[in-house]
């Protein structure tokens, strides 16, 4: 029989030529997606499923009490997703990818857009409420005793820790007996099952609290000194550490006017939405306001204001300098030791190595107080080793000199050792063959090794510029930015723009987050620029030696 002519037969497979999307590729792919869970890794799933949605559940509360509907909509669909994601078979590479990303987004980008966020307001001290809360603490602020303030025996206490817990006021009505608890928020009654008065009024002890001591109490003074309870009749506050008085307001606000007035003095501050304050007529600002959104002001004062913004353009210059005079500094440091020691000819190199490196596996903030306590004039090891007499920190130029020398000591090990092993990778025939072809010593090294250095070490010199140019440690512990102008104690001559930043928002002159937060976005975006230039140079230079 012909068989061209036949029908066609069984289908012959050759198994060395298996066509790609065949039944044993489906097989393959199937078994990979069928993997048996065992009954360990059941059992971690169910718990760290378990976690995520109590902590989902717990994050909750809070969203709901404060109506906060869209932040509650994202958490439990974050939460839907991932449990659908993780109770399924499918989307393996997504069960990798995605708690990094979350991380990602937890504690890199929410951060970010928070500060971004708060630069655009007045947010800082005196500004951290909204308005209403502003009214109450300027009312209860005003509270004095008058003739006829109501008297109760008192009784400090707290619901945590006796010496940092919150404060709360025990305080017992002399005509009922009935005792009532007393914080921020207001007063409420205690059941008289839950709490032990002795003769006289004074709680000695109560259900869910910790009454203090005479001596506890004693060492929280001020802190009872200026807690204040609101009451509809104005507010309680304390008279020594055994009574309490209910005083009157002098200050209280009129929702017509939109204004604060004085009782007393019939002085008025009228609200200005623009600055989030009470102003009175003559300019007279309350110290308690509110947080409003200012737009651009935190920037534009950075800029235009001259007691900010000369210090700010001394200290950008300065903060440039010190990143690059330190970075520049330990690499070249690092290098010529990590050539020395590569040399052939060189002995015991392990042992220098050891030695070398001794400043890089000490903690550094101990080291820092270490080289502040050398520096110091009277006593310090420089100048009684050299039979100086500089006052290191007391001097513009030596105090910056003195910074850039510690920050050498402490940086060049790194740069020696990243250096080494990037002489290591090189190998010996580029420059064995540059000095056939007559280059001097430093001729191969500067055509053949030093780009080849640069190609491998570029990254690291950027990252340890971004590192240098926001290290607070090198300058909060040895000169906290010292010396200070006399007619400006924010900004001294060693500070750097982080420093500048934190003594800003955390300053004893009062906090101002929004303007920091301003400066901190001018500090991101100068770093953002000089690496994004720096790593184009760097690809450049890849290609060029590639």
């Amino acid at each position: 029989m012909n068989t061209e002519l036949s029908g066609p037969g069984p289908a012959t497979r050759d198994p060395g030529r298996e066509p790609v999307g065949s039944g044993l590729d489906t097989a393959a792919r199937a078994a990979r997606h069928h993997t048996p869970v065992t009954a360990t890794g059941l059992v971690v799933k169910v718990v760290l499923l378990g976690l995520v949605v109590g902590i989902a559940i717990w994050a909750a509360f809070p969203l709901v009490a404060a109506e906060h509907w869209a932040g509650l909509a994202v958490l439990a669909a974050t939460t839907a997703g991932l449990c659908y994601l993780y109770l399924t078979r499918r989307h393996i590479p997504a069960k990798y990818l995605v708690p990094g990303t979350l991380l990602l987004i937890a504690f890199q980008i929410v951060p970010v857009l928070y500060t971004a966020s708060t630069a655009f307001t007045n947010y800082g001290d005196g500004h951290r409420g909204d308005k209403n809360d502003a009214i109450v603490a300027i009312q209860t602020a005003s509270v004095t005793q008058v003739p006829g303030s109501a008297q109760y025996p008192l009784s400090v206490a707290t619901s945590g820790d006796p010496a940092t817990g919150p404060l709360v006021f025990l305080v017992t009505d002399p005509a009922s007996g009935a005792v009532s608890v007393g914080d921020a928020e207001g007063l409420r009654g205690l059941d008289a099952a839950d709490v032990t008065v002795a003769p006289g009024g004074k709680v000695t002890a109560a259900d869910g609290y910790t009454v203090l001591t005479f001596g506890q109490a004693s060492a929280r003074s001020q802190e009872i000194t200026d807690f204040v309870v609101p009451t509809a009749g104005g507010a309680l506050r304390s008279s020594g550490l055994s009574r309490a008085y209910e005083g009157k307001a002098t200050r209280a606000y009129d929702a017509g006017c939109d204004c604060i007035t004085d009782t007393e003095t019939g002085q008025r501050w009228t609200a200005d939405e623009a600055t989030g304050s009470f102003v009175a007529a003559d300019g007279d600002r309350l110290a308690q306001g509110w947080k409003v959104g200012v737009g651009l002001a935190n920037f534009t004062r950075v800029l235009t204001d001259d007691n900010v913004s000369g210090p700010f353009l001394g200290t950008l210059l300065w903060n440039v300098a010190f990143a690059l005079g330190s970075t520049g500094g330990t690499f070249v440091l690092g290098l010529g030791i990590a050539l020395a020691l590569h040399s052939p000819r060189m002995r015991g190199t392990n042992l220098y190595r050891m030695l070398l490196i001794l400043p890089y596996a000490m903690p550094s903030f101990a080291m820092l107080l270490v080289w502040r306590d050398m520096f110091n004039t009277d006593f310090g090891l420089i100048n009684n080793l050299f039979g100086l007499g500089v006052d290191w920190f007391g001097q513009e130029w030596s105090a910056r000199f003195a910074v850039i020398l510690v920050q050498l000591w402490l940086g060049y090990p790194y740069m020696f050792l990243v250096a080494t092993g990037a002489l290591q990778a090189i190998p010996r025939e580029l420059t064995e063959a540059s000095s056939v072809d007559g280059a001097s010593p430093w001729q191969s090294f500067r055509a053949v090794t030093l780009p080849l250095l640069l190609v491998a070490l570029s990254p690291l010199l950027i990252s340890s510029f971004a590192f240098n140019f926001n290290n607070f440690n090198a300058i909060y512990l040895t000169t906290d930015g010292a010396p200070f102008p006399a007619e400006n104690s924010r900004n001294g001559a060693t500070d750097l723009l982080i420093t500048y930043t934190y003594r800003l928002a955390f300053g004893g002159q009062g906090a101002e987050y929004g303007y920091a937060a301003a400066v901190s976005l001018f500090i991101f975006a100068i770093v953002a620029i000089v690496s994004a230039v720096s790593f184009r140079r760097t690809r450049k230079q890849e290609e060029v030696y590639s």
